[in-house]
């Protein structure tokens, strides 16, 4: 099969959505399809094959997004050399636009990824107040394709309660091998070089960004070491657009020695980073799967979690972590409530066992399936057209 794979944001801009189109991407590749990722430019790509790269109208948004122009003719002239049995867009507007023009004028089958609460990132673009039109909006652009794909059950749950009229099934993002086998001789590089003097090691990975609910963790961690936690070094791994803001608020809180700002990390790296840690702390409310979360597990680390939807999907109390309500107090509690007690080799196992759900290879056999659904349906939809339209001109013809 050949497939079109149409984005707004791709490497090397570092977030969950360019990670899974990447998985997804060279999962497919590995069963024998063709893959075109249709892109925005960013400055510092690397030309790769099987890669269209189109114009941005802006560079460097909210910490290295681009802002595509999906208006260029390249992405039409690319597509009809590319003869694609299936059109795969991960976002409803811009690239989402192009894909369902695209769909619409070459009756091509057009399968879209919800991978995220999108009103959630309105702030970014100035557009807050069209948050309430959102649900609406989803609604709209569904229409226009034969499948919709949902990341987590509950995310499905929520497309199905908005009104999403397309068939909604659910798939993942895949993890490849390498995030199963992290390097340990690394790993306890990191983990001597933050807590060589005994201290507990957490690890989190999150764009530094306001939606990622980095200041109530935070807030947490001071309640912890007031609660008379022991000593820990927290490992907050990431960039983005509120580091400053963050890093102020870790100096009043009197965290300045417990907390790191690792920055950025290559996404081969994560791994290495949450091994050495004991937990995965997260309190991000904004996830639709959580992939940093699976990451994590693969890598032997379990989590705690504020519950929210995504993480519920993935995070079972007592089995490869915990999740506690949107309170600092019980985040805290439970912190300290979980290495009191003991419990980081029973839930460690757990974690890797849940992980291993999502290897990569059978998202793509998952993928193929909704692919291969998606061509019927649209063939469904064409023999339907076609009839009603036969049906009409013979009508026409008797009255004539």
């Amino acid at each position: 099969m050949k497939i079109a794979m149409m984005t707004n944001s791709y490497k090397p801009f570092v977030a969950g959505v360019p990670i899974s189109i990447e998985r997804l991407t060279d999962s497919l590749r590995r069963q024998g399809h063709r893959v075109v990722v249709f892109a925005p430019s960013y400055a510092g790509q690397k030309e790769e094959e099987d890669v269209v790269r189109y114009r941005s109208l802006l560079r460097n948004v909210a910490g290295g997004f681009s802002v595509p122009d999906c208006l260029d003719p390249a992405i039409e002239r690319e597509f009809l050399r590319g003869e694609f049995d299936l059109i795969h867009v991960h976002h409803p507007m811009m690239a989402g636009n192009a894909a369902r023009y695209l769909s619409r004028k070459y009756g091509t089958p057009l399968v879209f990824t919800y991978h995220t609460r999108y009103e959630q990132y309105l702030h970014y673009v100035g557009l807050s107040s069209f948050k309430s039109v959102m649900p609406a909006y989803i609604r709209s652009c569904t229409r226009d394709c034969d499948s919709v794909i949902a990341p987590t059950p509950l995310m499905k749950e929520y497309l199905d309660g908005i009104g999403v009229e397309s068939c909604v099934r659910v798939l993942p993002t895949g993890l490849t091998g390498e995030s199963f086998s992290p390097d340990k001789e690394k790993a306890g590089e990191i983990r001597k070089k933050y807590a060589g003097d005994g201290r507990h090691l957490f690890c989190c990975v999150a764009r530094l960004a306001k939606e990622k609910n980095l200041a109530f963790l935070l807030r947490s961690m001071k309640l912890y070491k007031q609660k008379g936690g022991e000593p820990f070094r927290l490992l907050l791994i990431g960039g983005g657009p509120c580091r400053r803001e963050l890093e102020a608020l870790a100096q009043r809180e009197g965290l300045a020695q417990d907390v790191v700002f690792v920055g950025s990390v290559s996404n081969r790296k994560i791994g290495d980073y949450c091994h050495a840690g004991e937990l995965f702390l997260f309190a991000s409310k904004s996830e639709t799967q959580g992939i940093v979360l699976i990451e994590a597990m693969a890598a032997g680390t379990p989590v705690l979690a504020v519950r929210a939807t995504g993480t519920e999907d993935v995070v079972a109390d007592g089995v490869n972590g915990y999740m506690t309500e949107d309170s600092e107090e019980e985040f805290a509690s439970k912190l300290m409530d979980i290495l009191e007690k003991k419990e980081l080799e029973l839930l460690t196992r757990g974690a890797v066992s849940t992980a291993r759900a999502y290897e990569d290879g059978q998202i793509a056999l998952r993928a193929e399936g909704i692919y291969e659904e998606a061509v019927k349906i649209r063939e469904e939809k064409l023999r339907e057209k076609y009839y009603h339209r036969k049906k009409r001109r013979n009508m026409l013809y008797s009255h004539g």
